[in-house]
């Protein structure tokens, strides 16, 4: 069981990793956040209104299922959000730079840190 500095600090150590947060979704703020190169406050908000938006998707298409993950794939960078299946309303978000990173190993990361992350 990890707190939300060991969390942050294991999304960290994964290649390639430039930022990383614990976002509550319901007011879009940070509860933690580490690394540089964004406004992770910014970011977090922003990343808010993409979830809620896929939820809100989902609903419309009568998808009764759950999000294990969003990636946001840009130019230079990885983006991942990945929804606290243990604690509703929060999600971690981590960037990566494109160049430097293994996307199936910083999903699994995103995952073990999910599971293992005690509030």
């Amino acid at each position: 069981m990890a707190n939300i500095n060991d969390s942050l600090s294991a999304l960290m150590q994964t290649d390639g990793a430039l930022c990383a947060a614990l976002v509550d979704a319901n007011s879009g703020m940070t509860l933690g956040k580490t690394g540089a190169g964004l406004d992770l406050d910014l970011a977090a908000a922003g990343n808010t209104e993409v979830l809620h938006a896929k939820l809100k998707t989902m609903r419309g298409l009568g998808l009764n299922d759950v999000i294990e993950d969003i990636l946001i794939t840009l130019g230079s960078q990885y983006h991942i959000i990945r929804p606290i299946a243990t604690a509703a309303g929060l999600f971690v978000y981590l960037v990566l730079d494109k160049s430097q990173s293994n996307l199936a190993l910083a999903r699994h990361t995103c995952q073990h840190v999910e599971q293992s992350l005690t509030l």
